[in-house]
Parts: structure tokens; sequence; C-alpha cells
């Protein structure tokens, strides 16, 4: 894979993941629609941090992986493609009906660590992390520079996509509540995920 068709593939699979409603999702229409735009831009700067941090814990326990073992890096591998596996089979199956719903309490909550740690202990963030990056590191590259440097477009897009919401909190919120886009977009993503689990089921050790 050449750097320029990994960085494709990333974004592509990483905007699906960005548009499939889920808690940060909900949690920036929320925000946004209840307790306004700044505090919104706070949540969503929480959700970052989030990102970064679970980048440098799989960034640096990836490269020690991948460098000490190819047995520990093939057992990673295969237990993140049947992840990616049964998440589809599921998400095709089983699409939600409606976006979920969260509840918070409270309008002078710190929305920057309530952003944070929302994202911090949702231990899919980091299964996501472990799960695809390693197939859009090119061999011979450095695999804790370019973890942080995809998890960058990830977080680029999820501001992107935040940024878009705040604007249009009504009309898109209202969008992401119907029951037939909602379904769409898990059905979708569910049969990505099933190709992404074929693929690093596929793959080999990078270097």
């Amino acid at each position: 894979m050449t750097v320029t068709d990994a960085l494709l593939a990333f974004t592509f699979a990483a905007t699906l993941l960005t548009l499939t409603p889920g808690l940060d999702t909900a949690l920036i229409l929320r925000t946004s629609a209840v307790e306004g735009t700044q505090k919104a831009i706070q949540a969503q700067l929480g959700i970052n941090a989030g990102c970064l941090a679970w980048a440098a814990a799989v960034a640096f326990g990836l490269g020690a992986l991948i460098a000490v073992s190819e047995l520990a890096y093939n057992l990673l591998k295969w237990c993140g493609a049947a992840y990616l596996a049964w998440l589809g089979v599921l998400m095709l199956l089983n699409p939600r009906q409606r976006m979920g719903e969260v509840r918070l309490e409270g309008s002078t909550q710190n929305w920057f660590v309530r952003g944070f740690f929302g994202n911090l202990l949702n231990p899919k963030v980091g299964i996501f992390y472990v799960s695809f990056l390693p197939q859009f590191i090119p061999s011979g590259h450095s695999p804790v520079l370019w973890t942080f440097g995809l998890v960058f477009i990830h977080i680029l897009l999820g501001t992107l996509w935040s940024g878009l919401l705040i604007g249009s909190t009504r009309r898109l919120s209202g969008l992401l509540k119907r029951q037939g886009v909602v379904q769409w977009l898990d059905r979708t993503t569910g049969a990505v995920f099933l190709l992404f689990a074929a693929r690093l089921a596929l793959s080999r050790r990078p270097g």
C-alpha cells in the first residue's frame, strides 16, 4: 500500500465512522441545542483530547508489539478482525432504530472534561484505533508517527462534522433521528467493517 492509498482509504473509513451517529454526535447535538455553541465547542475539544490520549496509548503499545513479536501482532490482528466482523454483522442485521440519547443533568458542567472522559472511558475508541490503524500504516514507516498522523485526520474530520452539527443543530438533529437514515448509516458502516475485517485478517506485520 502506498502512502497516498493509505491516506485515502483511512480518510474514507474515518469519514464513515465520524458520520455514523453515536455517543459523540449525540453529546454535541444535545449540548449545542440545550447549552449553546460555546459549551458544545468545549465538549468537542474534550473529545479531541480523548482521541489524542487513546492515540498515545495505542501508538506506543502498537509500536512495541510490532517491533518485538510477530506472534503478538498476529494475535492482535485476529482479535481486531474478529471484533470488526462481529460489529459489522450486528450493524447489518440489527441496525439501530434511532440515535441513542445522552442524558446529562445540570448546565454548569465542565463540558471539556465531560467530552474528554466520555471519549477516554469508551473502550470502543481504543479498540477501533487498534483494529483500524495497523491496516493503514505503509510498510517500512513508523507505526508511532503514522498512528498520531491518522488520529489527527480523524480529529480533523470529527471537528468539521461537529462544527456542522453545531451550526445546523435543529435541521441535522431531526435528520439523524429519522429511522431510515440511522439504519442506512449503520448498515453501510457494517458492510465496510466486514471488508476491513477481511483485509485485516489477510494483512502482514509492517516492517
